[in-house]
């Protein structure tokens, strides 16, 4: 039977922390079995407490002595991973883990080893899912990305990176913070694989919601295409 491990990265999520982890274990997966893989990146909230009172033998939690950044934790995340299937789902609730069976499927299928959830559609469908800077930076860094890379997608940024852990062994992934986005889609390209991409449901939230990404990374993730166009 594959296993699929679910890595979830979480800073300062107490009020979603708890729905994501019971709406991921909710999920139901045909001949697959789960893992899921927290790591919290030194929460100052209550997420802690909610992380250590959880009494279940199938988490395995881990806990970062300083805040280092999503891309950090997530890379924590991966060498505790014992699947040979991996998702990344976000400690908030804008991404839905019951897409996880259309999201698994091509690979499941042996049709792909890589699979991307695409927010384009249900963004343009509701302006309101994501800030009008952050949509057109995202299609400004996608299209940035195929032109590098020669590929051909349509949301570069999405946080539903799906893959064999194949993809990723031997990879030396580097990235602290948000740039953990274009190093793993850049190295991805780079090693010859093909990303197929599915369209997902997307229900962004505001900054005083608890979103955390601003345009500064925008900056920061055209300048770490560039960067691994030419170096590893």
């Amino acid at each position: 039977m594959a296993k699929l491990s679910v890595i979830i990265p979480v800073y300062n999520e107490e009020k979603t922390i708890k729905k994501v982890i019971d709406r991921v274990k909710g999920v139901q997966l045909k001949n697959i079995a789960k893992e899921l893989v927290i790591v919290d990146d030194f929460s100052t909230d209550n997420t802690r407490n909610i992380l250590k009172n959880l009494k279940n033998k199938s988490l395995k939690i881990f806990y970062h002595k300083k805040n280092m950044g999503k891309g950090a934790a997530i890379r924590t995340g991966m060498k505790n991973s014992t699947g040979d299937l991996i998702i990344i789902q976000d400690s908030d609730l804008e991404y839905d883990p019951s897409e996880y069976p259309k999201l698994l499927k091509p690979i499941v299928e042996k049709r792909a080893k890589v699979v991307y959830g695409s927010r384009l559609e249900s963004i343009r469908k509701n302006a309101k899912n994501m800030y009008k800077l952050h949509y057109m930076g995202n299609l400004f860094l996608t299209l940035m990305t195929n032109l590098l890379y020669g590929a051909s997608i349509t949301d570069m940024e999405t946080g539903y990176k799906v893959f064999r852990k194949e993809v990723i062994e031997g990879m030396n992934l580097k990235s602290n913070r948000f740039d953990f986005e274009p190093e793993i889609t850049a190295k991805i390209l780079k090693k010859g694989f093909k990303i197929h991409e599915i369209p997902i449901d997307f229900t962004g939230r505001k900054f005083e919601e608890g979103k955390k990404i601003t345009w500064i990374d925008g900056i920061k993730a055209l300048y770490y295409l560039i960067k691994y166009r030419v170096v590893d």
